[in-house]
């Protein structure tokens, strides 16, 4: 059997430590190995989220492989490094049978070349998206009610305001000067000039995003703070 392997993390932190990546890698090369299965490829997916199956340019480039027939096998550490919707994870379960190549996750122990290992992911990866659903929604209560007492929503920048704004107008622009950069773009800038991110790691399209994310914050704030003084 030739097996493509395929790992994620879902933020700019994990993709920078990558622990959690190395982690996945080394599970699941000990599987195949134990199996006494071939390693042909494998595809890693830094800063992307599990919750579509869109947006993964690894996950994608696996799948593609595995319908050329690269491959026999897709395997996975965790499920919800594969998806974290149901939606994501039954076409890929889908593409899997027509396609005729197995789906195997180690955590939990799943083969979803049988009907029962089929029906487990099923219900696994529902359970996967009620717990993504359920932490997205506990996040946007507290900046809700944080925003409402006028306190910032999210820890204090480090990184200094020069840089921050810099990122967010070569995005965004002004009125006079439209933004036109990428965040993948903005990156590559920051990383080709020796700027280091907040905590001194490397610049990803996920972190440049969570930058403006932060700057659009602070100015929605200032505004409620100016309107109650």
């Amino acid at each position: 059997m030739r097996a493509i392997t395929y790992a994620r993390v879902s933020t700019g932190k994990q993709a920078e430590s990558g622990l959690s990546l190395d982690d996945q890698a080394e599970r699941m090369a000990r599987e195949i190995s134990r199996r006494g299965w071939e390693l042909v490829e494998a595809h890693t997916d830094a800063g992307r989220s599990g919750r579509t199956g869109k947006s993964r340019p690894a996950l994608e480039a696996a799948l593609a492989a595995l319908a050329a027939g690269e491959a026999d096998a897709l395997v996975v550490a965790k499920l919800d490094r594969l998806a974290r919707s149901t939606i994501a994870l039954s076409r890929i379960m889908q593409t899997s049978q027509e396609q005729g190549w197995a789906l195997v996750i180690l955590d939990p122990d799943l083969d979803t070349s049988t009907a029962a290992g089929r029906l487990t992911a099923t219900v696994l990866g529902a359970v996967a998206e009620y717990e993504s659903e359920l932490i997205a929604d506990r996040a946007r209560m507290t900046h809700r009610r944080r925003k409402a007492a006028g306190k910032r929503a999210g820890q204090a920048p480090i990184l200094s305001d020069e840089i921050r704004t810099r990122i967010y107008m070569t995005r965004h622009g002004s009125s006079t000067r439209p933004g036109r950069e990428t965040f993948q773009a903005i990156a590559d800038d920051l990383n080709a000039e020796g700027i280091p991110t907040a905590k001194g790691g490397r610049w990803h399209a996920s972190t440049v995003r969570h930058v403006c994310m932060s700057v659009e914050r602070d100015a929605e704030l200032a505004e409620m703070e100016a309107a109650a003084a």
